[in-house]
């Protein structure tokens, strides 16, 4: 079973694959976006690519992959965000999550720290919101961009790590790949925790 995931892996199309899902998954936020992140970095560890060779060019450019569809899902989702004008005002100001949110993500680019951006990045929808925020608050790109960069980044290596070491550790099975979305979901929950607890 796992030759055959880790043949795909080992393709050009499992990046395009990620791509597009971690591309999208900030509109349509129920996408498993990491799920398979993580079942591309347990396949390659499975013996196919890097593993095999002791180098780690399939895992690398996975990580690329990951963290340059974040960034540009990002951009598309604070664009159309910045240029939604009234109606989507609206629709932020009918929901107190996400008037809060906009406060917040606002408070806290504007005194130079993105760490919200980041910690948003790992919780459930903190990514659509965070981006959506951004562009319907018209803040800079400049303050927004980087911050998203680092999301996207610090993201993408450690869902990969999870795949990656999880397989290495325990194998590559089912099991492994199962504990490693646990510990992504786990850290979901923790940053979800936290950016609801963050002081205004």
């Amino acid at each position: 079973m796992w030759e055959s995931v880790g043949s795909l892996a080992a393709g050009p199309w499992i990046y395009v694959m990620v791509a597009l899902s971690v591309l999208l998954d900030v509109f349509v936020p129920v996408l498993p976006s990491g799920v398979l992140v993580i079942t591309a970095a347990t396949a390659a560890a499975a013996g196919s690519g890097a593993a095999a060779t002791g180098e780690a060019p399939d895992i690398l450019a996975l990580i690329l992959s990951a963290a340059t569809a974040s960034v540009l899902g990002d951009l598309v989702a604070y664009r159309l965000a910045w240029r939604g004008g009234e109606r989507l005002d609206r629709a932020i100001a009918r929901s107190r999550r996400l008037t809060a949110a906009q406060e917040r993500l606002g408070e806290a680019l504007s005194r130079g720290g993105g760490a919200l951006v980041v910690l948003a990045r790992f919780a459930p929808a903190g990514r659509s919101i965070v981006s959506f925020c951004a562009g319907a608050a018209h803040r800079r790109a400049r303050d927004f961009v980087p911050w998203s960069a680092l999301a996207g980044l610090s993201w993408a290596a450690y869902s990969v790590a999870l795949g990656y070491y999880g397989a290495r550790w325990l194998g590559a099975t089912w099991l492994a790949t199962g504990v490693s979305v646990a510990a992504l979901f786990g850290a979901g929950a923790a940053a979800g925790f936290l950016v609801r607890r963050r002081p205004a």
